[in-house]
């Protein structure tokens, strides 16, 4: 594996479940596969659980690990091509590129959406430019619109908690509101994945025709995500209708995503509290576990009492975050 953006760069998720089963239960088994190999990990944003669970996963595969914060000490880079470079930017990314990749084997890359050029985001600009540039295997710890090893380590948490019944899961995605303009990776992703899970009838809560899930996404209009990542996915408009039944309750706010109208690309639409998700949202439910990706805006996305229920996994489900990129890593490692 020479890249890892998307659910398909995985290939058969069954098998990488098993793998992630296989790891969590002895996360050092091949910590002699990364000997004398240098993991980089270049952040141009913020993060907590990534940059711990990441560097954790190369510590547990034996790899030297490099940790770059490009916005504390190093140079101010510039993306685009075809500038006259004449501000505060004083490298270009095109020549920092390949040094990091001259440094190191394997380089995982977290970079943000703008929120002002929708062309630019969804084209991974700064994704593939390290892909074509760096010689190197790249991985997306967040990129401007996906967080896959965030939803592998979803897609597991879900496989370890799903009820054990002849009955597939209902698994929902809620939209909640947020103060900021927040980027669409992580719903794009959690979206995407559980949309693989069901095509490949993964065995989550049953067997044979049981086996997948059925996936919800639910949210007010105008905040429609990209169909590139959920086609095959049912859209609810009406939150109650969408958590009835339901086995596990995602939240997560996105700013809206563009699609109809692509002038209100990364315009937050809405504010709307009764998508809060509290208690009584929760009763609507099939005793749901509660999902969110962390870190989260208590009051606003999720009550403290759901947050803090025996119900919530949003613990477990980070803590998995080691295991799904401990999985990535060895993968890349075994392709060099």
């Amino acid at each position: 594996m020479k890249s890892f953006l998307n659910v398909e760069d995985l290939g058969d998720l069954k098998e990488a479940l098993k793998e992630a089963k296989e790891i969590k239960t002895d996360r050092y088994k091949y910590d002699t596969l990364g000997k004398n190999k240098t993991l980089l990990m270049v952040f141009f944003n913020n993060s907590l659980r990534t940059r711990l669970s990441t560097q954790k996963a190369g510590m547990n595969l034996g790899m030297n690990v490099i940790v770059l914060d490009v916005n504390a000490g190093a140079w101010k880079l510039e993306t685009e091509r075809g500038v006259i470079m004449d501000g505060d930017k004083s490298e270009h990314l095109l020549e920092a590129i390949p040094v990091m990749g001259s440094f190191c084997d394997v380089i995982g890359i977290r970079s943000f959406a703008g929120l002002s050029d929708r062309d630019y985001d969804y084209a991974e600009t700064v994704y593939h430019q390290f892909e074509k540039y760096s010689g190197k295997p790249v991985f997306a710890m967040e990129t401007a619109t996906v967080h896959p090893l965030q939803a592998f380590a979803d897609l597991f948490t879900i496989a370890e908690y799903a009820p054990k019944r002849n009955k597939r899961p209902k698994v929902v995605l809620s939209w909640a509101p947020h103060p900021k303009a927040l980027p669409q990776a992580v719903p794009n992703s959690f979206a995407q994945w559980m949309i693989a899970a069901e095509k490949q009838s993964l065995p989550l809560g049953g067997v044979g025709e049981c086996a997948g899930m059925d996936f919800v996404i639910t949210h007010p209009e105008g905040y429609e995500l990209d169909p590139a990542f959920t086609e095959g996915a049912t859209i609810e408009y009406d939150q109650r209708k969408a958590f009835e039944g339901a086995d596990f309750i995602y939240a997560k706010n996105w700013s809206c995503p563009g699609v109809t109208k692509s002038e209100d690309y990364g315009k937050i639409l809405s504010k709307d509290m009764s998508w809060t998700v509290d208690a009584e949202h929760m009763s609507w439910t099939n005793d749901a576990h509660f999902m969110h990706c962390l870190p989260v805006r208590r009051g606003m996305i999720v009550t403290d009492d759901v947050i803090e229920a025996p119900s919530s996994l949003v613990i477990p489900e980070a803590a998995n975050r080691e295991i799904s990129a401990t999985v990535v890593l060895k993968r890349i490692l075994q392709s060099l």
